[in-house]
């Protein structure tokens, strides 16, 4: 019996990560991070990596990857988190895919064709042009050439209209376009509904109250302003406020605007992408979500995978 792959996967602040922490618990499992931001080391508060004391009660990969000056692709992590897979079997534990980023989640479960080479010329042509953009401008590209990348990081943004402006393809399409995964995959998509909006604010304030413009100004001290790490959501627009460039008030309240326009994207692209009769939806502020949850894993491992 081939047992699927379970992903548990949702907006930014939607709860996935206290859910799918209960799950592991109950179930003996392992995490494995499918979050684009937390793979860079270091950068801890902005990205709501898992503490200390919960990466001790369950196992966390994926976590603290690569260090913050490297380019990290979707292809990458999804070989990588093959062998994470294997060590948590291999450590007795059921893997347990859990995070926000669509495209590594596909990446696991549909194959990638290769990515175009581009011309070094014309792409240092174009470099200059795209690294001036900000990046609601870049969203906005990247909106119009290629969907569903519109939810990522600024390098991912740049990597796909770059790709689509030099190449006239879309990074996209050489994802498999198929309604029907490679493997077999059973997601459970984490939302509460309308109350998104105020569990980000909250988000954004405990994150403050945790240091995170402190982590800002120590990073800005010792990170290059160019590393991909600063792409994640938050980051560049506290920099901007511990350079004094702009007022932590603004920085606060545009961190949050950031946010929910992130969210947004993601919760429209598990919509478009995920196949509906793969998916289980459930809020977790309802009572029962953690019944819901236990339930989703418990069938999932009595299927065969044959509807995949």
């Amino acid at each position: 019996m081939t047992v699927p792959l379970c992903c548990v996967v949702g907006p930014t602040a939607a709860g996935k990560s206290a859910l799918a922490m209960a799950l592991a618990e109950a179930r003996q499992l392992a995490i494995i991070s499918a979050d684009s931001r937390q793979v860079y080391c270091r950068f801890d508060i902005g990205t709501a990596k898992p503490t200390s004391a919960e990466r001790a009660r369950v196992s966390h990969f994926g976590v603290d990857v690569v260090s913050p000056t490297e380019r990290y692709s979707a292809h990458r992590w999804a070989q990588s988190a093959e062998q994470w897979m294997q060590q948590a079997h291999e450590a007795g534990a059921s893997p347990l895919v859990v995070g926000g980023t669509g495209l590594y989640i596909r990446a696991l479960v549909q194959p990638l064709d290769p990515v175009p080479t581009l011309d070094a010329q014309r792409r240092a042509a174009l470099a200059p042009w795209l690294a001036a953009l900000p990046l609601w401008e870049l969203q906005r590209w990247c909106a119009q050439l290629d969907p569903s990348r519109a939810h990522l990081g600024r390098t991912q943004l740049q990597r796909a209209v770059e790709t689509a402006l030099l190449d006239g393809t879309r990074l996209s399409d050489r994802l498999g376009q198929s309604d029907t995964p490679a493997r077999p995959v059973r997601y459970l998509v984490v939302d509460p509904g309308a109350a998104l909006a105020t569990r980000i604010a909250a988000r954004v304030e405990a994150m403050l109250a945790a240091g995170f413009v402190e982590e800002v100004e120590r990073l800005n001290r010792e990170i290059p302003a160019d590393a991909p790490a600063w792409n994640a959501s938050g980051y560049g627009v506290m920099r901007a406020a511990v350079e004094g460039t702009m007022s932590r008030g603004a920085a606060i309240e545009r961190v949050i605007i950031e946010t929910r326009q992130y969210a947004k994207r993601q919760r429209t692209w598990f919509r478009h992408q995920l196949p509906a009769p793969l998916v289980t939806v459930v809020n977790p502020l309802e009572d029962n979500a953690l019944d819901v949850a236990l339930a989703w894993w418990d069938a999932a491992q009595q299927s065969n995978g044959a509807d995949r």
